[in-house]
C-alpha cells in the first residue's frame, strides 16, 4: 500500500479533529459538526479515496500480516488477497455510503456513525498500530453520534446551514467595522 506524507497528516488532522470536537461538543454545539465533518471526511477521502488509489496502485495481499490472529492472516490471504479488486473495491464503497451518510445530516448521520463504528471494532483485528488508533477512535466516535443524537434544531440540516444559527460573533470588531450586534 502506498503511504504518503500528505495522506498521514490529513488522516492525523482528521482524527485530532474528531476527538477534540467531541469532547468540546459538550460545551459548543459548533463543535458536534466540526466532529461530525472530520469524521465523515475521514471516512470518505481517508478512507474510500486513499483505498480507491490504494487498489488501483499497489496490492493489499500483506495487509493482515501484522494481525493479532494467525486465522485472520490466513483468511485474508485465501479470501481477500485473490479477490481485492472485489472485496476492497466493497470497502472503498462501504467508506464512502458511511462518509456520505456523517455529513448528509439527521437520522442519516447516526446510521453512518454507527457504520464508522462498526468499521473501527473490526478494524482492531489487523495489528497494534490499529488497534491503538481503535482505542483512541472508538470513544470519539460514541461521542460524536451521542452529541449528534441529542437533535439540536440544525442537526437535520445540511452542513452550509447548519452553522448560521451558532455562528461566533465578536462584539468588539463588528462595533469597530459599523456593523449592527
Amino acid at each position: 500500500m502506498q503511504e504518503n506524507l500528505w495522506v498521514q497528516i490529513f488522516w492525523v488532522l482528521c482524527v485530532a479533529a474528531a476527538i477534540v470536537a467531541s469532547v468540546l461538543a459538550i460545551w459548543r454545539p459548533r463543535a458536534r459538526y466540526i466532529g461530525r465533518v472530520a469524521v465523515g471526511a475521514l471516512m470518505l477521502l481517508g478512507g474510500a479515496v486513499f483505498n480507491a488509489v490504494n487498489l488501483a496502485l499497489g496490492d493489499y495481499a500483506g495487509f493482515a500480516d501484522q494481525a493479532h490472529f494467525g486465522w485472520v492472516t490466513d483468511a485474508w490471504r485465501a479470501i481477500v488477497a485473490p479477490n481485492q479488486y472485489l472485496f476492497i473495491g466493497l470497502l472503498v464503497a462501504f467508506e464512502a455510503v458511511v462518509g456520505v451518510l456523517i455529513l448528509s445530516g439527521g437520522r442519516r448521520t447516526q446510521l453512518g456513525l454507527i457504520g464508522a463504528i462498526a468499521f473501527h471494532l473490526a478494524l482492531w483485528l489487523f495489528g497494534w498500530f490499529v488497534t491503538i488508533y481503535c482505542l483512541i477512535m472508538l470513544p470519539a466516535l460514541v461521542d460524536v453520534m451521542t452529541e449528534c443524537s441529542q437533535t439540536p434544531p440544525n442537526i437535520g440540516k445540511p452542513l452550509s446551514t447548519a452553522f448560521e444559527s451558532t455562528s461566533i460573533h465578536f462584539p468588539a470588531v463588528t462595533s469597530a467595522l459599523g456593523v449592527p450586534g
